[in-house]
C-alpha cells in the first residue's frame, strides 16, 4: 500500500478540479459555466484518461475498424437494413464495441457493473454499424426515477432488477448525421432485446433480499449527458411516445475523480484504518462512497456532487407499466418488431433530413475521422504531463 499524505491528496484534488474548470470557493467547487461547450470540456480530462488506459488496444484496432466505416458519400439512407448482433464476451465484435465505445463518445466510458447486455446495431445493406446499445444494472436508489415510478423502499430491488440502464446509446457516423439516433433508441425498446432479457435472467435472483424475481424487462432507463436530448424528445411510434423525460439527475457522480487519484482515496482510508473495501455486487454505489468519504475527510464539502445534472428517460416496456408495479397485473407488451420500427424511422425521419438538410452538414470522411483518433491518442500519451500537480506521496 502506498503511503498517501492527507496535505499532498488534497493539493492534488483540487489541481484536477481546477484542470477540469471547477473553480473552488473556500472548501466548496462548483463550475462557473454550464454551456454545453464547458460540459464537453469538463469531461475531457476524464475521457482521455480512460483512453490512456487502452491506448495499446486502440491503436492496433483503428484500421481494422476502419474497414468497417463509411464515408456520407456511401450510405444510401433508404436502404439501411439494421440486424441486432448480440456482443460475446472475448469476440471480434466485443473489440468493434469496445473501440467505438472508447473514441467515440465525448462523455468518459465506465466500467460495466452487474448485469450487462451489449448489443451493435448492424446494416447489413452497408456492411457497418449504425450505433451501439450497452445495457447494465441500473443504480438500485435513484430518487427521480423511483418518484416517478412510486417504487418504495422495501420493493425497490424487486423491481429495479426488472429493468436496466443504457450506459451507452447512439448512433456512429455517418448515421448520426442521418437521424441515425432515433432510429437506435426506437430499437432499444425492440421485442428482441426484452425477449433476450428474459432468455438470459430467467433464473436470477436479487443480491440483497435473495428473491427470485420475474424475468420481465419493464423498462430502461437513460440520460441525456448535456441537458434534454433531441434525440428522444417527441420519439413516437404507433402514435405513443416511446420514452419519457422524468426529470433531471442530483448532479452526483465519479467522473470529476480520475481512477489514478481514486486509488489514492482508497489507499488514504486504509493506512487510517477506514473501510474502504469494494464488494462484488455492490458496484459504483461503493466507489462513490468512497469518493465522498474521503473528500469529506480531506474537507471538502461537495464530494461526489460535481454539479452536472443530466436529463432522465425512462422507456417503457409494457403498456400498463403502473398497473404492473402497483395493482400486480401482469406486463401487457407493447409489440415492437425491428423491420416495423426501422419503417417507421425512415418514413418519419429520413426524408425530411436529406431533403432539407444542408449537404456540407451531413458529410462524414473516415479518413479525416481516423486522423483525429490518431492525434487523440498522440494528446493522451501526453496526459501524465497534465496530471503532474502535487502528486500522491510516498
Amino acid at each position: 500500500m502506498t503511503y498517501v499524505s492527507e496535505t499532498s491528496l488534497k493539493n492534488e484534488v483540487t489541481h484536477m478540479l481546477r484542470l477540469q474548470g471547477y473553480t473552488l470557493k473556500g472548501n466548496t467547487f462548483y463550475m462557473p459555466n454550464r454551456e454545453q461547450s464547458s460540459i464537453r470540456s469538463t469531461h475531457s480530462l476524464s475521457r482521455r484518461e480512460r483512453i490512456t488506459e487502452h491506448i495499446g488496444f486502440i491503436e492496433q484496432y483503428t484500421n481494422k475498424a476502419g474497414k468497417f466505416m463509411l464515408d456520407s458519400s456511401e450510405l444510401e439512407p433508404a436502404k439501411i437494413r439494421p440486424r441486432l448482433i448480440t456482443v460475446q464476451s472475448g469476440s471480434e465484435h466485443e473489440k468493434l464495441f469496445r473501440w467505438w465505445n472508447l473514441t467515440w463518445w465525448s462523455l468518459p466510458y465506465e466500467r460495466a457493473y452487474g448485469r450487462q447486455m451489449r448489443y451493435i446495431i448492424w446494416d447489413d445493406y452497408h456492411h457497418a454499424p449504425i450505433g451501439l446499445i450497452g445495457l447494465q444494472s441500473p443504480i438500485l436508489s435513484w430518487n427521480v426515477r423511483d418518484h416517478y415510478l412510486g417504487i418504495t423502499p422495501d420493493m425497490r430491488d424487486y423491481w429495479v432488477n426488472q429493468s436496466m440502464n443504457a450506459q451507452r446509446l447512439g448512433a456512429l457516423p455517418p448515421y448520426n448525421k442521418f437521424l441515425g439516433g432515433k432510429l437506435v433508441a426506437l430499437l432499444t425498446t425492440s421485442d428482441e432485446i426484452r425477449t433476450r432479457f428474459q432468455e438470459k435472467y430467467k433464473n436470477y435472483q436479487t443480491l440483497l433480499k435473495k428473491r427470485k424475481i420475474p424475468a420481465n424487462l419493464l423498462f430502461i432507463t437513460t440520460t441525456g449527458a448535456y441537458g434534454k436530448s433531441s434525440v428522444y424528445n417527441r420519439l413516437r411510434f404507433n402514435g405513443i411516445r416511446v420514452c419519457d423525460f422524468i426529470g433531471y439527475t442530483r448532479g452526483a457522480g465519479s467522473f470529476h475523480i480520475p481512477n489514478t487519484l481514486y486509488e489514492g482515496f482508497v489507499d488514504y482510508l486504509r493506512q487510517n484504518d477506514l473501510a474502504a473495501g469494494r464488494a462484488f455486487g455492490n458496484g459504483p454505489s461503493v466507489k462513490l462512497k468512497i469518493i465522498d468519504r474521503t473528500m469529506k475527510l480531506l474537507g471538502f464539502r461537495n464530494g461526489v456532487t460535481h454539479g452536472i445534472k443530466r436529463a432522465v428517460y425512462l422507456f417503457p416496456l409494457a403498456q400498463n407499466i403502473q398497473a404492473v408495479l402497483h395493482e400486480s397485473e401482469e406486463p401487457v407488451w407493447y409489440g415492437r418488431r425491428i423491420e416495423d420500427l426501422t419503417e417507421h424511422w425512415k418514413a418519419r425521419w429520413i426524408g425530411k433530413r436529406t431533403g432539407n438538410y444542408p449537404e456540407e452538414k451531413l458529410r462524414f470522411e473516415k479518413k479525416d475521422f481516423i486522423h483525429k483518433i490518431k492525434q487523440d491518442l498522440a494528446d493522451c500519451k501526453n496526459l501524465t504531463t497534465d496530471l503532474t500537480g502535487n502528486q500522491t506521496g510516498n
